[in-house]
């Protein structure tokens, strides 16, 4: 159960970075409450998980995959740049990341 909350904490990371950057420096309502609310549930999920998991390996798994959602959506919704060395070092993230689940 503990994985599974991280990785949900993981993509909630994601979606509280993409609402703080809609968030336009908190000047927006929604995109803020968006932010605080994912934000609040993201720790709250790591925290969780963090009581089976050893926190280098929670804490590297959470962060990996916020990290590499959020340069996914800006890719593909956002504008940003989806150059092959971008694809291959998110590709490597993603690699560290199930490496460190493998070997847990």
């Amino acid at each position: 159960m503990a994985w599974l909350v991280l990785v949900i904490s993981g993509l909630l990371e994601t979606a509280w970075a993409i609402a703080l950057d809609r968030s336009a420096g908190f000047s927006r309502l929604v995109p803020t409450v968006v932010f605080l609310v994912t934000l609040v549930l993201s720790m709250g999920g790591l925290a969780y998980a963090l009581r089976e998991i050893p926190v280098g390996t929670g804490y590297v798994v959470w962060v990996g995959i916020g990290a590499v959602g959020t340069a996914l959506i800006g890719m593909l919704a956002l504008g940003e740049s989806a150059s092959l060395p971008r694809i291959l070092c998110l590709l490597l993230v993603v690699a560290g990341v199930v490496g460190l689940k493998i070997f847990h």
